[in-house]
């Protein structure tokens, strides 16, 4: 597997002191990063061309976004479910499903869509300790299936470029699983450990698939992403962040070539905050790889 190089060093283009930065989605239609600021309930956008930001404030969590096919907008997933909303409109968002039952203290956290449109995604205890995390898949039809259970953060998923892996974070435990997928119909099957961190090195986070097949995962508490061949799992690369907490990434920009990167301030004590000014900061750096196309919701 080639090893990857960066072109520059990372660069903050959004000092944004995020309480806690996730949901990277690139958007190829409007040519901009669409991100969330999870506890801060907040959905933000940037345009790199312009440069030019946007926001907009929710009234409970938002957490992971993705694209329609067949409309305007976007669908997200909240606190307790998942949503439609439309930034170019005024309404608020509507709820489509709420899985039941979840617990009171469970909120969703991380997801994507897979490549025939469904919206995979998982939900997590407040206080990442309880193991009453599970994950969904919802279908454009409305059906939402769970798939597995037991976790107390959950990450990702991510697929490999033929669809026919999935992995998927049990972040807590410092593990990255791999499932078998059939992409017709949806199922997982042959659950096992693809990698797990070495204490001491964080815990992963939020995660996405080069145009190789190479995994590139955030580092919460490792102040890093690395960058994982899909077979063996060797590390390849990594790249350094001035942030403890590492949150997410996603490839975009022109030939998606630039990695960009959130990052949190939630869980830092005052002496780390002031010795980490840009953390909760959204980071961009230009690699020599090539990323995957976001894949749309076929709702």
């Amino acid at each position: 597997m080639t090893i990857p190089h960066a072109l520059a060093e990372p660069r903050c283009i959004w000092p944004a002191a995020a309480t806690l930065g996730e949901g990277t989605l690139w958007s190829q239609r409007e040519a901009s990063l669409y991100w969330v600021d999870i506890l801060g309930r907040r959905l933000h956008r940037f345009h790199p061309a312009s440069e030019a930001r946007a926001s907009w404030d929710f009234d409970e969590e938002i957490s992971a976004v993705a694209e329609r096919a067949h409309a305007p907008g976007l669908i997200v997933t909240l606190r307790r479910g998942f949503a439609l909303f439309d930034p170019s409109g005024h309404s608020a968002p509507q709820y489509l499903h709420r899985p039941e039952p979840e617990p009171a203290t469970n909120r969703f956290n991380d997801g994507k869509c897979d490549a025939q449109g469904r919206f995979w995604a998982g939900t997590m205890d407040f206080d990442c300790q309880a193991p009453t995390g599970s994950l969904y898949r919802f279908d454009a039809d409305g059906r939402c299936t769970k798939h597995d259970e037991g976790f107390a953060v959950t990450n990702g998923p991510t697929w490999s470029p033929d669809g026919r892996t999935m992995y998927f974070n049990d972040t807590v435990k410092g593990r990255i699983h791999a499932y078998d997928v059939d992409p017709g119909a949806g199922t997982l099957a042959n659950k096992r450990e693809w990698h797990r961190f070495a204490r001491g090195d964080g815990f992963p986070d939020g995660m996405t698939t080069d145009a190789a097949g190479r995994l590139w995962i955030a580092h919460w508490g490792g102040a890093c992403v690395s960058c994982h061949d899909p077979l063996t799992a060797q590390e390849l690369m990594r790249i350094a962040l001035p942030a403890s907490h590492i949150t997410d990434c996603a490839f975009g920009g022109p030939g998606l070539g630039t990695l960009y990167i959130t990052s949190a301030t939630s869980g830092l004590t005052p002496a780390q905050r002031e010795a980490e000014p840009l953390a909760g900061g959204l980071f961009a750096v230009p690699l020599d790889v090539q990323g995957l196309p976001a894949a749309l919701f076929a709702g």
